[in-house]
């Protein structure tokens, strides 16, 4: 089963694809936005990911107005489920290819950290960005159950590099 998206090589141009993506989405979130991040795969250089723009959305509120799932349904964007209260997830395909995922997070949401911490950790751990590439290579290689499989699979891999950076290293 395929994935969202197949993995390929880092492109230079995700950087500025964040940039006009956060750019157009900014507004949406109007005084609610404290501050806006490219994450995710796609936000480390010369890492391999799919090529789907991941953009963290840190707001001040809990809520999720209505008007902002509306202007998400105007440029092309459909709600997903809430990964967790005060997380939630906007999802955008092109031609049944996955394009964009945007977290909104609630300030002092945990995973803003993990997001960030995770993604800086990648951008300045050339061994772990490494051996984090071949493992969702292999991952991607091996799935037969979809994205689903593939980001359970991944996750304890995260928990692991998350503990290490936790404890200093």
């Amino acid at each position: 089963m395929a994935l969202t998206s197949s993995i390929i090589g880092y492109d230079p141009h995700w950087p500025q694809r964040y940039e006009e993506t956060a750019a157009a989405l900014a507004p949406i979130f109007g005084a609610a936005l404290v501050e806006m991040h490219h994450v995710g795969s796609t936000a480390v250089p010369e890492l391999a990911a799919k090529p789907e723009i991941d953009i963290l959305a840190v707001v001040n509120t809990p809520d999720t107005p209505a008007s902002w799932t509306a202007k998400f349904a105007e440029l092309g964007y459909r709600r997903g489920g809430d990964l967790s209260c005060g997380h939630r997830f906007f999802k955008r395909d092109v031609d049944g290819v996955r394009t964009h995922k945007v977290h909104v997070c609630s300030v002092g949401h945990h995973s803003i950290g993990r997001m960030l911490s995770f993604r800086d950790h990648l951008r300045s751990h050339p061994v772990d960005r490494v051996a984090y590439e071949n493992f969702k290579l292999q991952l991607e290689r091996e799935n037969v159950g979809g994205i689903a499989e593939y980001l359970a699979q991944k996750r304890p891999y995260i928990d692991e590099v998350m503990a290490r950076i936790s404890a200093g290293g």
